[in-house]
């Protein structure tokens, strides 16, 4: 546990198409599938793929269709939807984070190709000589790389934590308890680091009770996606909220990170 120059269009003014070189290269089993993926790369350099074309490539046999404004993707073990403009994508029983959110555009739904193939089982790798390259998997995603009770709890502190805040201020939440995890100076699993009291109680719904209380469905959400490998707040163990504590000994003792909403994150 220590655990990718042209405007594209007005509807995606915000994509760029590269010159062709590398950067224009899809490599699926060998063969060249840029224009079949109907690859476009973002300006903060993510490859988006359509989600249809690439599904089609790596889960050939599942079915996707337009429902109620997302995307669905249904058959051979896969239950995927990916909604645009939200900043995860939904696959069985996973959240996977997607920061730069999904896209749509000509009728096309766009999502990053490395979200996608993590999705679907299958790998991607990139280079300047070789372009992106597709290696097709299983078909469906693996199963989720937490336990039940990790995300029983991990939801609890998120939502006790942050109730009004945004998701990526659950996000950050989330990410500090996974930091203590990683770090030699506290327990090495997230029941321990939420209930730890080595320094006295750290974190105050843990002392008035509320971290018992059921999650808010945003903050299992948020759970779900920092126990997949999303981030926010660097690499902080510690956070507070200034206006509402009148002990400010981590803020005049550990180095200043990030302000996410009402909460300060140091390490």
């Amino acid at each position: 546990m220590k655990f990718k120059q042209t405007i594209l269009g007005v509807a995606l003014a915000t994509m760029l198409v590269l010159p062709v070189s590398a950067a224009d290269v899809l490599s699926v089993n060998g063969e060249n599938l840029w224009k079949q993926a109907q690859a476009r790369v973002v300006d903060n350099g993510t490859t988006y793929v359509s989600l249809r074309a690439v599904t089609g490539m790596l889960a050939p046999k599942a079915q996707v269709a337009w429902e109620s404004g997302e995307a669905r993707v249904r058959g051979e073990g896969v239950d995927l939807t990916a909604k645009p403009g939200e900043q995860w994508m939904i696959v069985n029983d996973r959240a996977l984070y997607i920061p730069g959110g999904i896209k749509a555009g000509d009728g096309v739904t766009l999502v990053p190709i490395r979200t996608l193939a993590k999705a679907l089982g299958g790998e991607v790798a990139w280079t300047r000589e070789t372009g992106v390259v597709l290696t097709p998997g299983i078909g469906k995603p693996g199963p989720a790389p937490y336990t039940e009770e990790d995300l029983y709890w991990m939801a609890r502190i998120i939502s006790a934590e942050s109730r009004g805040e945004p998701l990526l201020g659950k996000l950050a939440v989330g990410t500090v308890v996974l930091n203590r995890v990683a770090s030699e100076e506290f327990p090495d699993n997230i029941h321990d680091v939420i209930f730890d009291r080595k320094w006295g109680v750290q974190f105050t719904p843990v002392a008035n009770g509320t971290v018992y209380m059921d999650p808010t469905e945003e903050s299992v959400l948020a759970a779900k996606l920092v126990l997949d490998g999303a981030r926010a707040a660097g690499d902080s163990l510690y956070f507070l909220a200034p206006d509402l504590t009148d002990n400010h000994w981590i803020m005049e003792n550990q180095s200043y990170v990030t302000t996410i909403g009402c909460h300060w994150f140091y390490r």
